[in-house]
């Protein structure tokens, strides 16, 4: 590939807020890592989703080290771009994105944070059924030797997002509702581990609370 060259123009700023822009990257991970260990992923989205997590994991900490990095922001642009292969192909998504869309308008948490918060947890849930894909994930990520749900939550620590659902506003007495209205989301019964009643929500909840 030829080098790309990006040069900072003193007169530029950049605008998106730093929280703003760093969990809608996480976001993009969650797009990437979820269609690698997908139950219908297919090749050129798993090869897509590959290299955005290639391009967020160095990118996003280079952008959190150095806002003014407009390479690393290039990086990040590009990654959540390919992160979006799957989602044109058909490729289904798993329960971090069913939780979060409910998480989202039950309990009014920013749909990157959502991210932030349960894709951790999710991959372990789902270890015992795709360790393979999983590996891809830590593969993609720089971390071969570490479980992809630690990869995940080691690069979402280190951008100094919120980690807890605690700490994003939810409050006790919502868990319930929330497991119960994910059991009515498409993404929730496509994930790679059976899930078959709000209880097993409540469990991922409860982990992640």
């Amino acid at each position: 590939m030829t080098p790309r060259t990006v040069i900072l123009d003193p007169e530029v700023s950049v605008h998106t807020p730093e929280w703003l822009f760093l969990s809608t990257g996480i976001r993009a991970v969650d797009h990437a890592v979820e269609d690698i260990c997908s139950i219908n992923g297919q090749p050129i989205a798993e090869g897509a989703s590959y290299h955005a997590l290639r391009l967020l994991g160095r990118g996003l900490p280079a952008v959190k080290a150095d806002p003014a990095n407009l390479e690393a922001r290039l990086d990040c642009q590009i990654g959540a771009w390919m992160s979006m292969v799957g989602s044109q192909t058909g490729v289904s998504k798993g329960a971090s994105h069913g939780i979060g869309h409910v998480l989202g308008g039950t309990a009014g948490v920013p749909h990157g944070y959502t991210s932030c918060v349960m894709l951790p947890h999710v991959l372990c849930f789902n270890h015992s059924v795709n360790a393979d894909k999983q590996e891809r994930v830590s593969e993609a990520l720089g971390r071969p030797d570490a479980p992809a749900a630690d990869a995940v939550a080691e690069l979402i620590g280190g951008l100094g997002l919120p980690t807890r659902l605690r700490d994003v506003g939810v409050k006790p007495e919502q868990l319930d509702a929330i497991a119960k209205g994910s059991m009515h989301d498409r993404w929730v019964h496509t994930n790679p581990r059976k899930i078959d009643g709000a209880a097993v929500i409540r469990t991922l909840l409860d982990a992640a609370w």
